[in-house]
């Protein structure tokens, strides 16, 4: 198969990287400027791609399986402040970014595409989404220790969902679980839809490498085409 990786240097787009590789599925991994990127291994090909220009995106299509986009304004491994405020200063991206992928996908109908997006529009209790309220979303916020106003890049992520769901082209979108961070890679976890999968003590966690674990589960055995999922222990 062959997988492609929008943020490829990002948290979650490098170690989707790794997984894929190590599956041993062909790669082709996409920057902003590849050619600034000194990572080279056997098996990955790096190409630069705009994932707000839809031409852009289109141009790289050609013999990808699956387009997996972990977007967001700014790399976070490398500068997790700087993503925060940019994310914060540009929530609109993520629905921009969405947008011009599902117009390149006009072109290429049978290549599916996976975006990880966020965990605030999931559903929390019958009919509570957290993006929807101050309140849940501002406590949420507290815990992990993010600034409140993030909150605008949480409805972003919400956003760019909604846009997908629009669309007739075969799409996933994955939320991670509200706690997630480099970690260990065990390969076991559970999976859910539109609500959060929670532990023994009602946390919502997954590590890095869980998460890219479960998306190229998702991109070889796909079983959420237009529908959202995500994961946790």
């Amino acid at each position: 198969m062959h997988i492609g990786v929008i943020g490829a240097t990002g948290t979650i787009g490098g170690r989707v990287v790794t997984e894929a590789v190590e599956r041993g599925h062909r790669v082709t991994a996409f920057s902003r400027d590849a050619a600034r990127v000194t990572e080279r291994r056997e098996g990955v090909e790096w190409r630069s791609v705009d994932v707000l220009d839809a031409d852009s995106v289109a141009g790289v299509l050609p013999g990808l399986d699956v387009l997996v986009s972990g977007f967001q304004p700014g790399n976070a491994a490398a500068d997790f402040e700087e993503t925060v405020r940019r994310s914060i200063a540009e929530p609109t991206l993520y629905a921009t970014a969405a947008r011009a992928l599902l117009k390149a996908l006009e072109s290429h109908p049978r290549t599916r595409l996976i975006v990880i997006g966020g965990a605030g529009s999931l559903e929390i209790a019958p009919g509570v989404v957290r993006a929807d309220s101050d309140a849940l979303l501002h406590e949420t916020l507290d815990g992990l220790g993010l600034p409140r106003a993030y909150a605008a890049a949480v409805r972003g992520h919400r956003d760019a969902l909604d846009v997908l769901r629009l669309s007739n082209r075969l799409w996933t979108y994955f939320s991670p679980a509200e706690e997630i961070a480099p970690g260990e890679r065990t390969g076991r976890f559970r999976v859910g839809g539109d609500q959060p999968v929670l532990d023994a003590e009602g946390r919502s966690r997954i590590s890095v490498e869980d998460a890219a674990v479960a998306l190229v589960d998702e991109a070889e055995l796909p079983r959420f085409v237009q529908r959202r999922f995500t994961v946790g222990y």
